[in-house]
């Protein structure tokens, strides 16, 4: 059997304060927040009414007005990161085998805002219980089945082989690209296009999350809302946005002298068959899809430089890592710095997942870590290092990121710097 390893060769960016990798490493170096009322509709009536929108132009990212109109937010997102990516990558597809390359998109929404503008037009505002579909423009389909991202995705990069879209709500960008990951060591692919992707700032988003009351009600302060951590939190501030990485083969890209952020040496996903949107406070089951990484990847507790969190700013999920960090590394929990992106760009849901990844691939590749901004306030209820407000460098060989979603989705994955041996 042949040691297939899947390894980061390209990064692209669509997030909030900042559209490319450069802009969005940059705005997480210097601790600054993207979060801000929110301006894409009439939020007057929400008990929360901010959120991290991205400043995106899709023409300007050259986006034609025919694929403007026809795309959902979220899939132009997905789009632009895709080619942000391949220009990275220096892939050149047009003498690959395409056949050989795949896609995986994940989405926890799907096309939020393009479902939820028809579905006003067709029903006239909400009125008619039987709608009128001659209403309905021609993407209304696309609109519904969120396998567009990967097929849209698939289509610009002749991708041939598997292509799939992943919906495993908050760690759905995390599990896409460990689905990629395995179909490259298993085989089946020696290049996929990867990430997430989601676009949920909209009315039906907000009066979902307001009946939970998940998210933070901090509008007079919306740049300071995101508290990750901090004994004040009172909920996570929604977001959205996209990244999209090139996965390849690690000797494919090392014949082609690629570039190598990262490499993927850890992946594993459980549940806690619990509850929709709870919790159990030992964070018993994302310490054990921790633990089963490092066990794939054959990596020591002591190996762990970095922990990108979930970080949401919710009390129980706050609780609930920490707790799995020190059930799953031990004493090691108490020295390795944690922090949350989630501080400085929101929630994007499925998509968040995929941007985290980006950022610690660019912490490997930089030797920094990112902070956890607005922390000023320690809660005893959680007593690690969670980098507040400043940028660290750091001397790291490997770092885990973690995901928690709606339904007890848990994933945890492990990157390496490359050529890093355990």
């Amino acid at each position: 059997m042949t040691d297939r390893r899947a390894v980061i060769t390209g990064i692209g960016v669509v997030a909030p304060g900042g559209i490319g990798t450069k802009a969005f490493w940059d705005m997480m170096m210097a601790g600054r927040t993207a979060t801000r009322a929110i301006s894409t509709f009439d939020a007057t009536p929400f008990r929360s009414r901010i959120a991290a929108e991205c400043d995106f132009e899709p023409d300007k990212e050259g986006l034609t007005p025919q694929e403007i109109r026809r795309m959902d937010r979220a899939t132009q997102f997905a789009v632009v990161s895709a080619r942000q990516a391949v220009e990275d990558s220096g892939l050149e597809f047009d003498v690959l085998e395409p056949h050989r390359r795949g896609v995986a998109i994940g989405s926890a929404v799907g096309c939020t805002i393009g479902l939820e503008t028809e579905y006003v037009v067709v029903s006239n505002g909400g009125r008619d219980w039987v709608v009128d579909n001659d209403y309905g423009v021609p993407q209304l389909y696309d609109y519904l089945v969120p396998s567009v991202f990967a097929a849209e995705v698939a289509k610009r990069c002749d991708a041939r082989g598997p292509v799939a879209t992943i919906s495993t709500g908050c760690t759905s960008g995390l599990d896409a690209i460990g689905h990629a990951a395995a179909l490259i060591e298993e085989g089946s692919a020696d290049i996929m296009v990867t990430g997430a992707t989601d676009a949920p700032i909209s009315p039906i988003s907000a009066a979902s999350f307001d009946a939970i009351k998940a998210t933070s009600p901090n509008n007079s302060d919306p740049e300071h809302a995101s508290r990750p951590f901090d004994r004040d939190r009172d909920g996570f501030v929604l977001g959205e946005g996209a990244a999209v990485l090139i996965l390849e083969e690690r000797e494919h890209a090392r014949r082609r002298d690629a570039r190598i952020y990262a490499e993927i040496a850890g992946f594993a996903n459980r549940s806690n068959a619990f509850h929709m949107t709870g919790l159990k406070p030992d964070g018993r089951e994302m310490a054990e899809a921790i633990t089963r990484s490092m066990r794939a990847a054959r990596i020591r507790p002591e190996d762990i430089g970095y922990i990108n969190a979930h970080g949401s700013g919710t009390r129980q999920n706050d609780r609930h890592e920490t707790a799995a960090f020190k059930l799953s590394l031990g004493h090691r929990a108490y020295r390795v710095p944690v922090s949350s992106i989630k501080s400085m760009i929101g929630h994007s849901l499925g998509a968040i997942g995929s941007l985290e990844v980006a950022a610690c691939a660019l912490a490997l590749a930089h030797q920094a870590v990112p902070p956890t901004a607005n922390y000023t306030t320690p809660d005893p209820e959680c007593d690690l290092d969670y980098v507040p407000r400043t940028a660290r460098d750091a001397d790291l060989d490997v770092v885990l990121s973690v995901g928690s979603g709606f339904g007890g989705f848990q994933t945890a994955m492990l990157l390496s710097r490359p050529g890093w041996t355990a």
